[in-house]
């Protein structure tokens, strides 16, 4: 059930995905996925390869392949139960399927596994996957930006997303809160980003680590007035990230963004109304405009008294 259900995921955002699956670092990354079981099944190849079977078929798998290929399909259905998006699905499949072909290459030939395993790493060192480049709402901070921004305007709310561009849990969410500032954003709440790989100073300010160790990435932290008033995820004494999935549904909850839009809202009225006082002053009344001709008549006679 867990390999069915991000298949039937796959298949129903397949028109939205189609594009960066064709994109050539997911075609590289899928035929090394796919590498050994070429190699195992295509005639004249499989021919020259040790096998255990009794039978002698070197074109089938052994059974101890059976084996890694099972263990490989069990970490996959573990890790894909805190996957948010199709992309992280997508991920977990061929980061697991490239370990299991080291194993299973290694198993067959040791000059096979190494020449595998150093195609890897150059395709690691090489090739990044491509970045989220649909529609946002999205300001992008820098570490001189940040604070004058954030204390800008003292009744804008603002989410900001801490983040590095290595981090695959950072580029899958990517999509996500790109969907969540294209429904929320308004003049009252916005929402930011800022690179703390690239910006360390940042990441030592607002105290968010940038080590992959600490799980803190990506974060986001809301603003109110400039103060921070919450955090996902949460970080211990320790200093080491609670566990919570960012989830569309979870984001929305915890950080109550119907409410929050719902007074942005309003205070975009307000804005709207002190315009337009400053710009078209009311007009008085004609007993207010008659008042007021007398009052300065009886000011003029006054007034010549005193010179």
């Amino acid at each position: 059930m867990a390999l069915i259900t991000p298949l039937l995921a796959f298949l129903y955002h397949l028109p939205q995905v189609y594009k960066w699956l064709l994109k050539p670092y997911y075609i590289a990354s899928i035929f090394m996925s796919v590498v050994f079981l070429a190699v195992r099944k295509t005639p004249g190849i499989c021919d020259h390869l040790n096998t255990q079977r009794e039978d002698g078929n070197s074109c089938d798998f052994d059974w101890r392949e059976v084996e890694i290929l099972m263990f490989l399909s069990a970490i996959v259905m573990m890790k894909n139960r805190r996957a948010i998006t199709v992309e992280q699905h997508v991920g977990n499949i061929i980061l697991f399927s490239k370990v299991a072909n080291v194993i299973l290459f290694f198993r067959l030939d040791v000059r096979m596994g190494l020449l595998y395993l150093t195609l890897c790493i150059v395709f690691l060192m090489t090739c990044k996957p491509p970045l989220y480049m649909g529609p946002e709402y999205i300001k992008y901070f820098s570490d001189k930006t940040i604070d004058d921004e954030l204390d800008r305007d003292s009744r804008v709310t603002w989410i900001v997303e801490f983040f590095a561009n290595w981090s695959p849990e950072c580029q899958s969410f990517a999509s996500v809160y790109a969907d969540l500032s294209l429904k929320y954003n308004c003049a009252g709440l916005k929402f930011g980003k800022v690179d703390i790989g690239r910006y360390g100073e940042v990441s030592k300010k607002y105290k968010v680590s940038a080590s992959p160790l600490s799980k803190q990435l990506p974060s986001l932290v809301l603003f109110q007035g400039g103060v921070e008033v919450m955090r996902r995820p949460q970080v211990d004494k320790k200093g080491r990230a609670v566990s919570w999935s960012f989830t569309e549904e979870n984001i929305i909850r915890e950080f109550n963004l119907n409410e929050l839009y719902q007074k942005s809202k309003k205070l975009n009225k307000t804005k709207g109304d002190t315009v337009g006082q400053s710009q078209f002053p009311p007009v008085p009344e004609e007993d207010e405009s008659e008042q007021q001709g007398a009052d300065a008549d009886a000011l003029q006679p006054e007034s010549k008294k005193d010179k």
